[in-house]
């Protein structure tokens, strides 16, 4: 089955189902054959003009659909696959969570026998193509393997790992948006203090940051490497950096997402 020709259904069409669904779009994936669903469906309507089928009954969403993504919050999970698990057929159809904490046994004791269940975690930079997703799964055969690793693709990169890494995961790459979010924000008050423009900080420090990313991807390198090439004796940047680890910035850093692993269970 090409992706292009599978029908998917995004079940409960939140902050990060809508990135999904606009990330899909925006690759080329056919709009008419998403299937979305949300309880206020009026607020699906900029979705419903770019073609998809927007509606509140999650069984219509997936009678129609072959690919189910159950974007609903985790403690809905297993209220909304029930009422639903009678309209899945384990021959045609593919179940993928991208709910927090619900492992796979738990969606396999509610499914039918035999249905393909998959956890992913993207991220909101899903919307822009740009997610990282984080893959595991139970069941599946490995063309349903490759379908399923194809649509997230279309977000940006996935990579495959073991369910004990999910927690894991969700932190580094879903939480992580908000850590890098909240460090570029400290980085443009910054620059307002010393000197620019909101704007103008802003523009200087998300290319920035883009560019540092952009380093590490193409080169490979480690972090560290590319900090020495920037740290001169007696310089301006070290004497920041230095500043920083004296008022905790990698510890606050580090306790900051051990946190929020520790949350999730």
């Amino acid at each position: 089955m090409e992706i292009n020709t599978i029908k998917i259904a995004i079940i409960g069409v939140g902050n990060l189902g809508g990135a999904m669904a606009e990330g899909l779009i925006d690759s080329g994936f056919p709009a008419n054959q998403l299937f979305l669903t949300k309880r206020k469906v009026d607020q699906l309507d900029a979705l419903a003009r770019k073609g998809c089928h927007v509606m509140s009954d999650n069984s219509e969403a997936v009678r129609e659909a072959e690919l189910i993504i159950l974007a609903v919050k985790p403690y809905n999970c297993r209220e909304i696959l029930t009422a639903v698990s009678s309209h899945i057929d384990p021959e045609r159809h593919m179940l993928a969570s991208v709910a927090t904490g619900v492992v796979m046994s738990e969606y396999s004791k509610i499914l039918p026998q035999g249905t393909p269940v998959f956890r992913a975690m993207p991220n909101t930079a899903a919307d822009v193509n740009e997610s990282m997703t984080c893959i595991c799964h139970s069941g599946a055969r490995p063309e349903q393997v490759d379908i399923v690793s194809s649509v997230f693709s279309t977000m940006g990169k996935t990579i495959f790992i073991q369910e004990e890494l999910m927690n894991a995961a969700t932190v580094l790459g879903a939480c992580g948006i908000a850590y890098v979010m909240r460090f570029i924000r400290a980085m443009v008050q910054g620059g307002i203090e010393i000197g620019f423009d909101a704007k103008t900080a802003s523009a200087i420090v998300t290319q920035t940051v883009k560019g540092a990313a952009d380093i590490l991807l193409e080169r490979g390198t480690h972090p560290e490497s590319e900090i020495d090439k920037v740290t001169t004796p007696k310089g301006c940047t070290i004497a920041g950096l230095n500043e920083m680890e004296h008022h905790g910035f990698s510890s606050a850093l580090i306790k900051g997402i051990r946190t929020s692993y520790e949350r999730i269970d």
